[in-house]
C-alpha cells in the first residue's frame, strides 16, 4: 500500500517549484490532490494533466490564498469535490526583498500577507472538517531564515518565524483532535525563486553548506509525504530543517 493511499491533500502555490514537487509526490504515493495558484497558466494545466495520469483524483483551483474569503471559499469546493481534506500544505509564498532603509510599507504587508496572514486562512478554514473527522496533517512552509534570520530579508524572515510560532500553536490546540500541525524549514533550495539570485550569490550560498549543493523540490517533497503520512504519527508541533546542515 502507497503511504498516502486514500488520503486527500490541498497544496497551495501548487502549479510550480517545492509546490509541483509536493503535489505529484503525494499522487506518486497515492494521494487524491487539490492544488491553488493565483492563475490559470501553462504550468498549471499540465500539473493537472500529469497528476490525473498517476491515476488518483486530481484538480487546480485558482485562489488567493492571502485573502480570507477566498480561502474559506476554497476549502468548502475542495470538500464538495473530494469529499475531505486530510492534508494541508500551505506553501504560497513571495520575497520582496531589501534592506529595511529602502523597505516599502507595501513591500512589507504584501509579504505578511502572502506567507503568513495564508497559512492562518487555510488552517482556519480547513480546521472545521479536520476537526469533524478528527484527523489530519498540517504542514506550514517555513524557512531557515524564519528560524535564524537574514539581512535583506526583515520582512520574509518575520514571517517565516511567525508561520514556526503559528504552527506550535496549533499543534497544541488540535492535537487532542488527532490533527497534527508542523513545519518545514527549507534551506537554500534551487527553484524558479533562487534562479533569479546573480549567480555568485548562488555560489556563495552553496560554499557556506556542508553538504555543498543546493537542495531540490523534491528534497522537500520527501519531507512533506513523511509529514502527511502515518509515519510521522507521533510527530506534531516541530520544524524539520531541510537545509543540508547549513542551518544546525
Amino acid at each position: 500500500m502507497k503511504l498516502l493511499e486514500g488520503k486527500t491533500g490541498l497544496i497551495t502555490g501548487g502549479a510550480r517549484g517545492i509546490g509541483r514537487a509536493i503535489a505529484i509526490a503525494f499522487a506518486k504515493e497515492g494521494a487524491n490532490v487539490a492544488f491553488s495558484d493565483m492563475k490559470v497558466d501553462e504550468n498549471f494545466q499540465n500539473l493537472e494533466k500529469e497528476l490525473n495520469a498517476l491515476g488518483v483524483k486530481a484538480k487546480g483551483y485558482v485562489s488567493d490564498a492571502s485573502n480570507f474569503e477566498s480561502s474559506q471559499t476554497l476549502v468548502d469546493e475542495i470538500v464538495k469535490d473530494f469529499g475531505r481534506i486530510d492534508i494541508l500544505v500551505n506553501n504560497a509564498g513571495i520575497t520582496r526583498d531589501t534592506l529595511l532603509m529602502r523597505m516599502t510599507e507595501e513591500q512589507w504587508d504584501l509579504v505578511m500577507n502572502v506567507n503568513l496572514k495564508s497559512v492562518f486562512n487555510l488552517t482556519k478554514a480547513a480546521q472545521k472538517y479536520m476537526l469533524k473527522q478528527k484527523f489530519g496533517s498540517i504542514i506550514n512552509m517555513s524557512s531557515v531564515v524564519g528560524v535564524s534570520g537574514n539581512a535583506g530579508q526583515s520582512n520574509y524572515s518575520a514571517s517565516k518565524a511567525g508561520i514556526i510560532g503559528f504552527t506550535k500553536s496549533i499543534a497544541r490546540e488540535l492535537g487532542s483532535r488527532n490533527i497534527r500541525c508542523n513545519a518545514i524549514a527549507p534551506g537554500f533550495i534551487i527553484s524558479e525563486m533562487t534562479e533569479q539570485l546573480p549567480e555568485e550569490v548562488r555560489n556563495d550560498w552553496v560554499q557556506k553548506i556542508p553538504l555543498r549543493r543546493g537542495g531540490t523540490p523534491n528534497d522537500v517533497a520527501d519531507a512533506c509525504i513523511f509529514l502527511a503520512s502515518d509515519l510521522s504519527s507521533y510527530v506534531s508541533g516541530q520544524v524539520i530543517n531541510v537545509c543540508g546542515a547549513m542551518n544546525t
